[in-house]
């Protein structure tokens, strides 16, 4: 009994390590000390630290969204002028989210075909650095993420959508623009005309049916559930894009 008792402590340890391997990656085998930043914050800054966390689990690993799911539609504002920057601070219009996440946009992707939608894409993993520019533009928790939490959207696990109709291409009629920060962008202002109503209540029931919560100030932005596995990374797209 004893030595069974030692066993399960030993596997539950273990499976304890593994559930949270895409958090802190492990530094112990690469020689490095961990370093945290000016806000005691973990970054997966390095190749290395991201391949090391991919080796432990492969749900880190980051996937380009852009030929994975059929019928997306892409719309990256901050790799354009239409966002609250009035600036494209993305060198690359990419969409990257971490495997997990990505399965479940397939199957959101897949229930929305068949009544002839699809998901616009307006944002998904965003590099930690970008989070510290945002922050120094507009200092307000309710829509900018604070750096000495991070965002979700750090974390690959977090993405700004919308629906459009598959065969005009047409986005449907919501609440408001992306990155509207009024009290209209809110996921339940009343105040709006019964088809914005009805096409956002769509959004969010479909995206909640598959593990997406969507975030109280803006009813474009879903944070997928167990984000908080996942560590916060400034990994530049151009590195995801090569592996």
């Amino acid at each position: 009994m004893k030595k069974n008792c030692k066993l399960n402590l030993i596997l539950f340890f273990l499976v304890g390590f593994l559930f949270t391997s895409c958090l802190i990656p492990d530094t112990r085998f690469s020689g490095q000390k961990e370093v945290r930043n000016n806000y005691g914050l973990k970054i997966i800054e390095t190749a290395e630290e991201y391949n090391h966390s991919v080796d432990l689990d492969s749900n880190c690993r980051m996937i380009n969204l852009d030929g994975y799911i059929q019928d997306l539609k892409f719309d990256i504002k901050y790799a354009t002028k239409s966002n609250f920057t009035k600036q494209a601070v993305y060198d690359e219009a990419k969409a990257f989210v971490r495997l997990p996440v990505a399965k479940a946009l397939k199957l959101v992707q897949s229930e929305l075909s068949g009544n002839n939608l699809g998901l616009i894409i307006f944002d998904a993993y965003r590099p930690y650095s970008i989070t510290l520019k945002f922050w120094e533009m507009y200092r307000d928790t309710n829509f900018v993420a604070a750096p000495w939490t991070g965002s979700r959207h750090n974390r690959g696990c977090a993405v700004d959508v919308s629906l459009y109709n598959l065969k005009t291409g047409i986005e449907l009629n919501m609440p408001t623009i992306f990155d509207d920060f009024s009290e209209k962008a809110s996921w339940d202002y009343p105040n709006l005309s019964d088809e914005k109503l009805a096409n956002r209540t769509m959004l969010i029931n479909i995206m909640g049916k598959y593990g997406f919560t969507v975030y109280p100030t803006e009813w474009w932005h879903f944070d997928f559930a167990g984000y908080e596995k996942y560590g916060l990374m400034d990994i530049p797209f151009s590195y995801l894009e090569e592996n």
